[in-house]
């Protein structure tokens, strides 16, 4: 009878209280609610500055609203959802948009895989190396640009001054054929984006236990089946999220063909030649002043994003389960 009293004392004394259990959910409660304070002001800039700003279009989208009276609105549906694949400048816009995409993003990844390739291994002014290729990436876009349109000038550039070295005419890299501008553009796009997408894939590499390619070496691949067979493979996530970043990059390019014309206009060249959809956007918005035409282009945007994004991914998973 002593020991199951002197149990009972002792479970009757470590055993928590009312008290106690009242001072935790307080203590608990209070915690619970200085998170939310801590992150409440994310959620009220982004639904200030993110998602009011997103809905705004959408319902834009649907009115006919013009820039010079926004008070004055009437509802049209999602005719200018239809409109634009009859639009002429709407379809030269995205073909623009898709050929500067391709021919600026597959070389742009197949020179930052080959250069963080080289950098992951030991070398001298490794970390030179890195920072420098960083560099064009911290550059302004403004000045990158208009650095490239003085480098790509018709008759005081050099690029032209080369070309003339070997015998070649000069090209006229801003109004001249489609494939020339956007060719131009594209190396804009390579230039600033390589060193970024590199360090992303060193990040990458550096993340792949060295167990494999001492297996690789021991089975006799050289460093050239090391890099197919081995790092490719370990960094197919990697090379995934840069395809994407680089399709959503892509269909939002603004900046560099509106620079590189330096006329200041929208129209992407004297033939829309290099015109992206962005370009269009603006054009439709603050030179026509047609908010609802270019709130539509912006959702319309957004739309083939998401397809080409899901297509990235479905292409992927296929080759995993394939593989």
């Amino acid at each position: 009878m002593t020991t199951v009293s002197d149990a009972a004392r002792s479970a009757a004394i470590t055993a928590p209280g009312p008290r106690s259990k009242r001072k935790r959910g307080r203590v608990g409660s209070t915690g619970s609610r200085a998170a939310y304070v801590y992150v409440a002001p994310f959620f009220v800039l982004f639904a200030a500055f993110g998602l009011y700003p997103l809905i705004y279009t959408g319902w834009v989208s649907l009115h006919n609203v013009n820039l010079e009276n926004l008070h004055h609105s009437s509802w049209v549906g999602l005719h200018y959802y239809t409109a634009l694949w009859s639009n002429h400048f709407f379809l030269n816009a995205l073909r623009n948009t898709i050929t500067i995409g391709i021919i600026s993003t597959v070389p742009q990844l197949c020179m930052a895989l080959g250069l963080a390739h080289v950098l992951n291994y030991k070398m001298r002014g490794r970390t030179f190396f890195r920072v420098a290729m960083l560099m064009p990436y911290a550059t302004s876009v403004v000045a990158g640009t208009l650095i490239f349109a003085e480098l790509f000038g018709r008759d005081y550039g050099l690029i032209n001054w080369v070309l003339h070295l070997f015998g070649m005419q000069h090209v006229n890299w801003v109004n001249g054929t489609r494939w020339q501008s956007q060719i131009a553009i594209a190396a804009i796009v390579t230039w600033r984006w390589t060193g970024y997408n590199a360090l992303i894939y060193l990040a990458g590499m550096q993340s792949i236990p060295t167990e494999l390619y001492e297996a690789a070496s021991i089975d006799g691949a050289n460093r050239w089946q090391q890099f197919w067979r081995v790092t490719v493979p370990s960094l197919r996530p990697t090379i995934l999220f840069t395809i994407v970043i680089s399709t959503i990059g892509a269909m939002q390019m603004f900046a560099e063909p509106y620079l590189f014309a330096g006329d200041g206009t929208t129209n992407g060249g004297g033939q829309h030649q290099y015109q992206t959809l962005a370009l269009f956007m603006y054009q439709q918005g603050w030179t026509n002043f047609h908010l609802g035409q270019a709130a539509a282009t912006a959702w319309t945007m957004l739309g083939i994003i998401i397809v080409l994004v899901a297509l990235n991914a479905g292409l992927t998973r296929l080759r995993v389960r394939r593989g």
